[in-house]
């Protein structure tokens, strides 16, 4: 009865202290010419720690439920404590019902710049600036949670993206890009406000009807699947007819145009013509994909 009772605690405290990423971090700096120097491997090592083991929210993950994540560091330059570079983040969920995983974030943040010291302390403060290195992992951290949420439940990631936005606000008073209005429509700043706004209202009904009512029934009803698919990427329409090519919808078709061909190109028939004009309206860029569809 001990034992039994010893591995029932073992395992709620297990699951008590999982966080909520499962993140591989990579910190390459090829570009600098002296990629092999110890400060590169020691900041790889303690940013899949920070990452990895800071509790950013108040719910409980189960080890199953944490969710999968890359973070890919590409440094540039850097003088002393002074570091230049970008930031390639992604994230997946699994689908219901399937072993495969659906992109939901991907994003290349070309405005990174941080000073760090080698060793020094990597701590999260949810109100107040700590460095830009910090400000920046967690932006993007709180933007993996709330689209994974947003693609579970109909604006789930709320609380998410609020605190999104409170980083972005505190670190606007600091000497950093990717923060303001002003760096431009791919930044920091621009991806949390457009996601926020009434003019991108379509997005996050999307998020949620492309993997809620659509993918995550695949394995019960295909055809039913990718109707609703079909359905949810039409939504885009009216956004893009507001401001076409937005950032919002590159950063979505960045991480779906390979899986919305695929889709397409196998399974039940739907009507094919529709989906291939309501894709070329919305995301042009990825016309030789969109041509591929000849289901």
């Amino acid at each position: 009865m001990r034992n039994i009772l010893l591995i029932l605690f073992l395992s709620l405290s297990l699951i008590g202290f999982s966080q909520e990423l499962n993140c591989s971090v990579v910190v390459n700096a090829q570009q600098t010419g002296n990629e092999n120097l110890t400060i590169f491997k020691t900041l790889e090592k303690q940013l899949t720690e920070f990452v990895n083991n800071t509790k950013w929210t108040n719910r409980v993950f189960a080890p199953q439920e944490r969710i999968n994540c890359s973070m890919v560091i590409s440094i540039s330059d850097y003088s002393g404590e002074a570091f230049q570079g970008t930031i390639q983040v992604q994230s997946s969920r699994p689908v219901y019902g399937s072993s495969y995983s659906t992109p939901i974030y991907n994003v290349n943040d070309k405005d990174f710049t941080f000073r760090y010291l080698e060793f020094q302390n990597l701590i999260f403060n949810p109100t107040q600036f700590e460095s830009n290195l910090v400000s920046a992992i967690a932006f993007h951290v709180y933007m993996v949670l709330a689209l994974d949420a947003d693609s579970f439940s109909k604006n789930g990631g709320d609380v998410y993206l609020k605190q999104a936005q409170a980083i972005v606000n505190y670190s606007q008073q600091e000497n950093y890009k990717g923060w303001k209005l002003e760096d431009g429509l791919q930044s920091r700043f621009a991806l949390i406000d457009n996601i926020l706004s009434p003019t991108f209202k379509e997005y996050r009904d999307v998020m949620y009807n492309y993997h809620r009512e659509g993918l995550d029934v695949m394995s019960t009803n295909a055809k039913e699947a990718k109707e609703k698919i079909a359905s949810a990427l039409k939504q885009f329409e009216a956004m893009n007819s507001r401001r076409p090519n937005s950032f919002l919808l590159r950063t979505f078709f960045d991480a779906k145009s390979d899986e919305i061909e695929q889709i397409f190109s196998n399974g039940p028939n739907v009507n094919i013509a529709s989906v291939q004009e309501t894709l070329q309206k919305v995301a042009p860029t990825y016309a030789s994909k969109w041509r591929n569809i000849k289901f």
